[in-house]
């Protein structure tokens, strides 16, 4: 199995997050795409009520695409969500064949070396970056990027375009009652409303 990795907070999952898995699918020709959300992450402030509901979102948006399964791994852990032990516990359930790919944005991946077990990670997955910037600041970074490979950081770029949509600016535009259905699947949008989050 071809396995690709797309780990994050998802607080909440966007379109942008859907279409990512989309280009990754068809240019890479992954036979899954496990998407995990972190139940603890480690690198940002997180509010630890709205956990369960950042799972049962990405359930939502992805219940009727084939190619995605959504993972509660990191639920199942009591200790904060690092990718090195997600990525060992991943490797003995699931039949990989070669490396896990690892699907990260490249603002994340400039702080790769940051990262708990960072030399051993760069040993376990083949990194698959996309935009999150636009192109001026993207080729800033060329040289940097450059540099995480000969580190040994394998990776390979997603040729899509910059999709501008975040999960901080959702979040501000329901606190401030803009409308988010095109920013999201129609049903994370129904289940935001219906449990009220993100209002205060």
């Amino acid at each position: 199995m071809k396995l690709c990795l797309f780990q994050g907070t998802f607080n909440p999952i966007h379109i942008a997050h859907l279409k990512i898995c989309e280009y990754a699918k068809k240019n890479f020709d992954f036979d899954k795409i496990l998407l995990i959300p972190a139940a603890k992450p480690p690198h940002k402030d997180y509010d630890e009520s709205m956990s369960l509901h950042r799972l049962n979102m990405a359930e939502i948006a992805a219940k009727d695409i084939d190619y995605i399964e959504v993972s509660d791994i990191e639920y199942q852990r009591d200790d904060l969500s690092y990718t090195v032990p997600t990525v060992e516990e991943i490797y003995e359930k699931y039949p990989v064949e070669g490396m896990i790919n690892f699907i990260i944005g490249t603002d994340a991946f400039k702080n790769i070396e940051n990262w708990y077990e960072s030399e051993k990670l760069k040993k376990m997955v083949d990194f698959v970056l996309f935009v999150r910037e636009d192109e001026q600041a993207l080729k800033a970074d060329e040289t940097y990027l450059q540099k995480l490979k000969e580190k040994g950081y394998n990776y390979r770029m997603m040729k899509m375009p910059f999709i501008d949509i975040s999960s901080t600016q959702i979040r501000k535009n329901i606190h401030n009652s803009v409308p988010i259905k095109a920013l999201v699947p129609q049903g994370v949008a129904n289940y935001i409303d219906k449990y009220g989050l993100y209002r205060k």
